[in-house]
Order: C-alpha cells, then structure tokens, then sequence
C-alpha cells in the first residue's frame, strides 16, 4: 500500500524538463513580481506554467481546469475581448489629431514582414512563419490570434515570446532608438496636438471598422472589438458597459488567457531547438519594427524640417501605452521640458490597428 500512495505523488516522475519548466515559470513569477515587468501577464503565465508542468498533474487533461478555460484561445474567443478592453481604454485622440501617425504606426509593422520571410527562409512553413512574425507586432493578443488559427501547434512559444518581449518593451526598445538617433532629434521638442471634436471621436471607430473591415476582412474580429471597446468609451452613454470592458471582463480575459497560454508550455512539446529559433525569431522581429518606425520617424523628421521627433517611431510597435512611455522617458533624458507621451500615443494606438490588419492579412492570404 505505501508504494502506491508513493508511486501517486509526484515526486516520482520528476524529471529534467519538468524541472526545467518550474524554474521558467519561477522565473517569470519572479520578474512580474519583483521586477514588475507586465505582472498581469507574467504572474498568471508562470503560474499556468507551473501548475501544467507538475509531474502528474491533470490541469491539461480532457475536462481538467486549465484544458477548459484553453479551449477560450483554441476557437479565438480572448484576443478580441482584450481588444474590445484596450479599445475602451485607450484614448485615440492622439492618432485623430494627428492622422499621419498612422504611417508611423504601419512602418512598425514592417518588422512583422521581414521576420516573416526570415522564418521562411529557416524552413518553417508559411503558416508557421506568419505566426512567428506576429510576434514583431508585440501584441500578445493578436499573436495567439493568428497562432491560434494558423499555427496552434506553436502556441506555447510564440504567446510566451510574445508577451515576455511586451514586458521587456522598457529594456529592448530604448538601445535601438538611442543608436537611431542622434541627441539633438531626441531633443525635438513638438508642438501641442490640437483638440479633438466629440462628433470626430464617435466617427473614428465607425469609420475605421467599415473601411479595414472592407480592405482586410479577417481582421474585422479584432478591428471590430477594438473599435466597438472605444465607441462605448467615447458614446458618453454606455460608461457602464465601458468600465466594465475595462476592468471586470478585461481582468477575468486576462486572467484566463495567462493561464492558458503557461498551461500549454509543457516540457515535452517546449524544450526544443524549434522554440529556441522562435524566441530568436522573436526578438528580431520585435527590434526590426522598433527600427523601422524609427527610421521612418527620421524620415518624417526631415520632411518637416525638424518638427517631429524620430523617438515617436519606436512606438509605433503595439505595446499600448509601454512603448509611448519609453518614448516619453527617452525624450526627457535629453530634454527635461520635452513632452512626447501624446504624440507618441497616435503612433502606438496605430501600431495595434497595424498589428491587427498585418494579421488580417496572412489569414487572408494562409488561412485556406
């Protein structure tokens, strides 16, 4: 009898992945908490993590907890609901003021592109390669969206890079815009965006959803959530509805979505060569686009004679509000009256709709 309730524990089948995976999942626990790098989404994925890759345990087994609250990732369902809480969070008056950010925002996207066809190039297949370059968008959502789809195999990975690179925004971004730029553009100081119209507010997300919905239909599932989110924000008449797709029903999506995604990084199918390409992958594609909106950020500097600041390039990557944060701290380190937050927000709320429509697009053209 004592060597079955001996031969039940767990003890007994530990081994050097399990082990492995627990000191990862300790890893990131470590960082959300002590580091405060993204808590809201490391601390669940570490602790998803670990509750997967404790010997025996049944968490991912048909019916088990974790396998139930997955199957929310598997048919698509969370992506667009953090979006619709992004949307009701995010003020997209920066991007209205100043409808050119939009470039900024879709040069960023160019990273996702080139990354695509660098996984191509490593042999991955096409759908595999679209879902390893959405990492480059660093927009967790839309990654485990278009993974979910076209690559669910690589969930675990490319969702783990994904947001681990979004935590590690404040540390990845600022290298390469300082090697970008030169002191005295980061020390362009910009002129006040103008204020924006209610009646504007209540047409952007109307107007946006219609035309990318007819441009890239596929992306309509996070377009469209996106905008809705912000259209209850801005209708001035659905402030319940908005602060709960802010907080309560943004806080439950989280919480199972960083579940979810720790629970599928399970030793036997995450310790290989494969995912270690992904995380490399990974981290080009992230730098990649912060170089890109960057360099196309100098670009917009030269055009207008010196009244843009290239900082504003970096945040054209989807990292809502992190990567305008890091553009505002750069701005301020050379020019303590500098003030690029807002300017920098048009940009950013561009890179999500950019991210969103780059994953429109592979599915369009892979999801067959």
């Amino acid at each position: 009898m004592w060597q079955l309730i001996w031969d039940s524990m767990g003890f007994t089948s530990l081994n050097f992945g399990s082990l492995v995976m627990l000191a990862v999942s300790v890893l990131l626990l470590f960082l959300g908490i002590f580091r405060k790098y993204e808590p809201l989404l490391l601390i669940p994925i570490g602790f998803g993590m670990a509750l997967a890759n404790l010997p025996l345990s049944p968490v991912m087994d048909d019916g088990g907890l974790l396998n139930i609250i997955y199957e929310g990732v598997r048919i698509g369902l969370y992506p667009p609901l953090i979006f619709l809480g992004v949307g009701a969070m995010t003020d997209f008056g920066p991007l209205i003021a100043n409808p050119r950010s939009m470039l900024l925002g879709a040069a960023a996207q160019v990273g996702i592109f080139l990354t695509f066809l660098g996984a191509a190039a490593l042999q991955f297949s096409l759908p595999e390669s679209a879902s390893i370059a959405s990492i480059g968008g660093a927009d967790g959502p839309t990654a485990i969206f278009i993974t979910s789809q076209l690559a669910p195999h690589l969930l675990a990975p490319i969702a783990i890079s994904a947001y681990a690179y979004m935590a590690l925004v404040p540390m990845i971004q600022p290298p390469v815009a300082l090697a970008l730029t030169s002191k005295k553009e980061r020390g362009i100081v910009m002129g006040q965006l103008r204020e924006v119209t209610r009646l504007e507010r209540l047409l952007f997300p109307v107007l946006v959803t219609a035309f990318v919905g007819l441009i890239v239909p596929s992306s309509i599932p996070l377009v469209g959530a996106l905008m809705f989110g912000n259209l209850l924000r801005e209708s001035g008449v659905t402030v319940r509805l908005s602060k709960t797709a802010q907080n309560e029903m943004t806080n439950i999506v989280t919480i199972f979505l960083g579940l979810a995604v720790g629970a599928t990084a399970q030793a036997a199918t995450f310790l290989t060569w494969q995912t270690i390409m992904i995380l490399a992958l990974g981290i080009v594609a992230f730098t990649l686009g912060t170089a890109s909106g960057v360099l196309f950020g100098k670009l917009a500097c030269a055009l207008s004679k010196g009244k843009i600041n290239p900082l504003i390039g970096a945040a054209g990557v989807s990292a809502v509000p992190m990567a305008a944060r890091v553009v505002q701290k750069l701005g301020q380190n050379e020019n303590p009256d500098n003030f690029l937050l807002m300017h920098a927000m048009g940009p950013n709320v561009a890179g999500v709709i950019g991210s969103a429509v780059a994953a429109g697009i592979f599915l369009s053209l892979l999801g067959g």
